[in-house]
């Protein structure tokens, strides 16, 4: 048996002892396969929740909707606007901590109702090197990490998911809009908007991993290896210009570091 079965067999036991579970589903690759896995063993008394916001964008939604329909699995979305969270919108240090804390209050209010006994949520055993505030309040609010507490890493977690027929094995990375904001950068509606309307124009333009951060009147796009060479087409890279000027961007930046996960937190 290898590492990774031994850490797998290991997820599977701990959710076969909890009885029934709220899984908070975002349709995410560490999400869908930890959905997947504790549907398969519990069934029924398995429901996943997801949350509606503009933070995330709406194929995140449809993708999340689409899935627990093939599954057959129950599914509740809830509808939150972290703008009203008092601090979030000022984008301090901590906003992930407010903002998690205010997610699963309500997730875990969801499963109390309907007598499911845990709530879990899919962070793995990468998310542990990196400045992550949230976590604080998955375990104030005794939140499960299962996969992290088996130890399976992102990478470990693709492979499952593509032996599982998981249409998510390797899908791109994805964090909240949120984390687009250095912090203290004022997050508003308005600039959300900005920045999902600008990926969402990279996706569709066959960009996979990218990233739009903002810095007041200018772009930051961070991408992977084969986005940035790419862009060394003149062209295209004019075209991107005229549609972040449109978006209401005045300058447009290309991060020569290239995508990274929370680049945001290099400044603390």
């Amino acid at each position: 048996m290898t590492s990774t079965q031994t850490k797998q067999a290991a997820l599977h036991h701990h959710l076969r002892t909890l009885g029934s579970v709220a899984v908070a589903f975002s349709s995410g690759v560490d999400s869908t396969f930890l959905l997947k896995t504790t549907h398969d063993l519990l069934g029924s008394q398995t429901l996943a929740v997801t949350v509606h916001s503009r933070l995330s964008p709406q194929r995140e939604l449809d993708e999340s909707v689409q899935f627990t329909h093939n599954e057959g699995i129950e599914h509740a979305i809830i509808e939150i606007d972290e703008l009203a969270i008092p601090g979030f919108a000022q984008n301090p240090a901590d906003r992930c901590y407010l903002c998690k804390t205010a997610i699963f209050t309500r997730i875990r209010s969801i499963a109390e109702k309907r007598n499911i006994l845990h709530v879990a949520e899919g962070s793995n055993a990468d998310d542990s090197s990196d400045y992550r505030p949230g976590l604080r309040a998955i375990a104030e609010l005794g939140i499960l990490s299962p996969l992290r507490d088996a130890g399976l890493t992102k990478q470990e977690i693709r492979q499952l998911s593509n032996e599982l027929g998981l249409p998510t094995w390797n899908k791109q990375s994805f964090a909240c809009l949120a984390s687009r904001f250095p912090y203290g950068e004022e997050i508003t509606k308005d600039r959300l908007a900005m920045i999902d309307v600008a990926e969402q124009y990279l996706i569709d333009a066959g960009f996979r991993q990218v990233r739009v951060r903002f810095h007041g009147n200018m772009a930051r796009i961070e991408m992977d290896d084969e986005g940035l060479h790419r862009l060394s087409d003149k062209a295209l890279r004019e075209t991107i210009y005229g549609k972040f000027k449109n978006i209401g961007f005045l300058y447009v930046a290309i991060d020569i570091l290239g995508y990274r996960a929370g680049s945001m937190n290099e400044t603390l």
